[in-house]
């Protein structure tokens, strides 16, 4: 770099600044610093100095200046006790004296912080490790922020004076769809206080034993089970196991049922008080007299007479042990059941838990020394079974099953509990019109009457009906019929129940999915005037051409109900007569998965599906009538599916609750698809099984079914307004399988065109009584004809020639007769024109058969021997 562009050198010395205060030290008469005692480098070493007064630069600038201070900050005191060289002593200051070179960072060093972090005076590692009493101090100031934090709130909050709303007597309050109230009922007359002596003893162990055994020793709170409690919250999870009975007394009496943090710590501070206000006996005492025990029972009194029918003072220890665990919850170890909640709240299921927690319970009592070896053995010799359940005020004739089923919904749509809803204080508006129920129930009854007589006949024993009717494109149920009646001891929803296969009512869903997905070999949706094999005893064939087989490897047959030789009939002919086998391997064709999910779709739970073998075609599923009912009003509606629904609102003392907004309507299938399955079952009714339903007098679709063994009859039927399903059966009241109907009402089988048909009918008149004949939409042509695999290419003129079969089977050549000039009586006709299949009116599978050949799985009970197993109900559950 050239000389011109250089900075030029600065004076020696600090330069002006230094010059100033130089001649300011001069002017003020101040001595010089001896030799040495700035502790700079010339002083120490005999390095050049300047001139005889002037000051020698000590560092390079003022960026070296800091460097130096920082060196200096850690070991600049050591090197300032130290003498100087040639025996002088530094000048008080540090080794840099006075001047620049200890700098502000060397005083800021030494200045002390109230929080010594980062440490001075460390490095590295040492420099972000804190001291010991930085730890102690933190700790201790935590501390003592969490003593008057909780000093604060034990302050501020104090025992409530009165009891909530929810542990005084409420009722729930149900609206018919109009507004005019239908019941109120609920806690308010179930309950009863009763004093510390007319509790039994063995039933104050029993809980001390399940749920606290430290009660009469701890202060009120679990530290721990609040901790837990408090993580689940953070976590979203279960809150419960994190309270005392001192806690959950508490939170009946006092608190609201909310699982929140703010409730939790009310909870934990009410309760150290209450433990000091009031004595052991008085806690538990009004424990036992706010606890849920189920079945609307509030208190230990309630419950005693709600389940054994006696006072509380006068319960056995092994009933006081079976009642200490319906506290675990008792939804779910009530024996008697609760499946209208939740499917697996089964009899079953809830007498299994019962038990285990009932023996478990005994075992802790005898344990504790609260049951001594001869008690024990005497209380855990028998489980005290508890009475069934009872019809309590107004929940008589159907009453009882439309407030269930407006209750499962409740609890199904919102976060209220079980417990909270029976609390009282809710106002629930449903969607049930009051006419349309009892002219549901008084159709059953005259059906009833007409065709069954239990005091004669053994077979009409046990017969049960199950019905329910929905607005279609609404989704709104507006009638059920659960059964005979609370007060009659029958508490199963049999509207809303599962368990009951529908047989031949699932056709239409095999239809439906040939016409929008078409089969393996079809380019698109498959028409209705497609032929296939209406033969008995039929092979199935998989799509690849082989057989299906049963699980010892031989053939599997379809069976129709009677022998009848229809040979190939197309699939508007075979829903017309309901004959079995064209739909089996229609649904082999279409792909089973296929038909579950257009049936899915149209409104049918998941959980309520049988398993996809070919039986699956012929109704092996377990839907609800509801959902049967709500399915059907998908067709009627043009292929648009409301899910079903019966509340419209609610509200808790007077306050609106979310969450009962209609439910959406979505397209379900391609209207034509719809329209054509409609068309279709016009035709069930105008001339197949569904004939008795032309009584009504007006447009409607519907099919009939009938399941294996003739367990159960239903029919299915709808009009533009309203869709109906009727459900027959006979259960064995001890194991709730299902009987045959062979036999029942002096008839040789109950067919779904018979006896349901008759009470659709006869509650459709009523309930469409003054309503115009809305008729359907017309149906337009869908999909290409194409038959099944093997069948007989058309001919001009009829031929006596054997036509080629699937398989071999006893009528595998099929007649045919001559096309006539005019429709005969068993002619189909509609859309498409007329046809003659050769069939007769009598012909096979009158009344919808059933599949009487075992399936491929071997079940050929279609899944339906026993009510319950399976989860049909409207809402499912988890209900619901």
């Amino acid at each position: 770099m050239s000389e011109h562009r250089r900075k030029p050198p600065q004076p020696q010395g600090g330069g002006r600044a230094a010059a100033r205060r130089g001649q300011s030290g001069s002017s003020s008469g101040r001595r010089a610093a001896p030799r040495g005692a700035t502790g700079s480098p010339s002083d120490s070493y005999g390095s050049d100095s300047y001139g005889s007064g002037g000051e020698e630069r000590s560092y390079g600038g003022r960026a070296e200046a800091r460097r130096a201070a920082q060196r200096s900050t850690g070991g600049g005191r050591r090197r300032a006790a130290e003498p100087a060289r040639g025996g002088r002593r530094a000048a008080p200051g540090g080794p840099a004296g006075p001047g620049r070179g200890r700098g502000r960072a060397a005083a800021y060093s030494d200045k002390k912080r109230l929080i010594d972090y980062p440490r001075a005076g460390k490095y590295g590692w040492q420099r972000w490790m804190p001291s010991w009493k930085l730890v102690s101090g933190l700790c201790i100031g935590f501390v003592g922020s969490l003593v008057a934090v909780a000093g604060i709130g034990y302050a501020m909050v104090g025992v409530p004076n009165e009891e909530n709303a929810a542990a005084l007597s409420q009722n729930n309050v149900y609206y018919w769809s109009n507004g005019q109230q239908m019941v109120a009922t609920g806690s308010g007359q179930n309950r009863q206080n009763v004093t510390i002596d007319r509790i039994p003893e063995a039933m104050q162990q029993a809980v001390i034993s399940a749920e606290n055994k430290s009660f009469y020793k701890d202060s009120g709170v679990d530290p721990m089970g609040i901790a837990r409690a408090l993580a689940n919250m953070a976590r979203g999870g279960d809150t419960q196991g994190g309270s005392t009975i001192t806690q959950q007394f508490v939170k009946n009496t006092y608190l609201s049922q909310d699982q929140t943090i703010t409730r939790k710590f009310k909870e934990m501070f009410i309760s150290i008080k209450v433990g000091t206000k009031l004595s052991k006996d008085e806690i538990l005492q009004g424990y036992l007299n706010t606890s849920y025990y189920g079945r609307g029972a509030y208190g230990i009194q309630a419950a005693a007479q709600t389940y054994y029918g006696k006072d509380a003072v006068k319960l056995e220890p092994s009933e006081c042990a079976f009642l200490a665990a319906l506290l675990k919850g008792p939804t779910y170890y009530d024996p008697a059941g609760n499946e209208s909640l939740d499917t697996a709240a089964s009899a079953e299921a809830n007498e299994k838990r019962s038990r285990a927690r009932w023996g478990w319970i005994l075992e802790q009592m005898h344990n504790d020394d609260k049951l001594t070896d001869a008690e024990y053995q005497k209380a855990i010799k028998r489980y005290p079974m508890p009475q069934g359940r009872k019809a309590t005020k107004g929940m008589s004739g159907q009453i009882g099953y439309l407030a269930d089923t407006a209750k499962k919904y409740v609890l199904n749509h919102s976060n209220i509990t079980e417990k909270q809803f029976d609390q009282g204080g809710y106002q629930i508006r449903t969607t049930f019109e009051k006419s349309k129920v009892e002219a549901l129930a008084k159709a059953v009854k005259k059906v009833e009457k007409e065709k069954l007589n239990p005091e004669k006949r053994e077979l009409d024993k046990h017969v049960q009906f199950g019905a329910a009717s929905v607005k279609p494109k609404d989704g709104a149920i507006v009638a059920l019929y659960g059964g005979a009646g609370y007060e009659k001891g029958h508490f199963n929803n049999n509207a809303d129940t599962s368990g009951v296969p529908v047989g031949s009512t699932w056709k239409p869903f095999v239809l439906a999915a040939a016409m929008e997905h078409g089969t393996y070999r079809s380019d698109g949706p498959l028409s209705p005037l497609s032929k296939y094999n209406g033969n008995d005893h039929l092979k199935v064939r998989n799509n690849d051409g082989s057989y299906v087989l049963k699980k010892d490897n031989t053939p599997f047959f379809q069976e129709n109900e009677s022998d009848h030789p229809w040979g190939y009939i197309t699939l508007r002919k075979a829903m017309e007569q309901s004959v079995n086998t064209p739909f089996v391997q229609l649904g082999m064709d279409v792909g089973m998965r296929n038909v579950r999910d257009v049936a899915e779709k149209s409104g049918i739970l998941d959980a309520s599906f049988a398993t996809l073998n070919p039986s699956f075609a012929l109704g092996t599923s377990t839907p609800s009538a509801i959902r049967m009912a709500d399915a059907y009003a998908t067709f009627a509606a043009a292929g648009k599916q409301a899910a079903p629904y019966s509340v419209t609102s609610v509200k808790f003392n007077g306050q609106e609750v979310e969450g009962f907004d209609k439910p959406r309507i979505t397209q379900a299938m391609p209207e034509n698809v719809a329209n054509n399955v409609t068309d279709t079952l016009e035709n069930v009714i105008q001339n197949g099984t569904g004939k008795n339903a032309l009584a009504l007098g007006r447009t409607a679709a519907g099919k009939t079914g009938t399941t294996d063994e003739n367990k159960s009859a239903w029919f299915v039927g709808y009009t533009r307004q309203l869709s109906t399903s009727v459900a027959m059966f006979r259960e064995d009241p001890k194991s709730a399988k299902l009987l045959s109907m062979n036999g029942t009402a002096g008839e040789e089988s109950i067919h779904g065109g018979d006896t349901p048909t008759q009470v659709w009918t006869e509650y459709m008149k009523a309930a469409l009584e003054g309503e115009p004949d809305l008729g359907f939409p017309e149906a337009e042509k869908i999909g290409e004809i194409q038959h099944e695999l093997g069948a007989p290419s058309p001919k001009p003129t009829p031929s006596v020639e054997p036509s080629e079969t699937v398989t071999e089977s006893p009528s595998a050549t099929p007649s045919e007769s001559p096309t006539p000039a005019s429709p005969s009586p068993s002619d189909t006709c509609g859309f498409f024109g007329c046809e003659n299949d050769g069939g007769t009116e009598n012909g096979g599978g009158t009344g919808g058969e059933p599949s009487s050949s075992p399936s491929p799985s071997d079940t050929s009970e279609n899944g339906g021997n026993s009510r319950g197993n399976g989860n049909g109900g409207i809402f499912g559950g988890p209900a619901g």
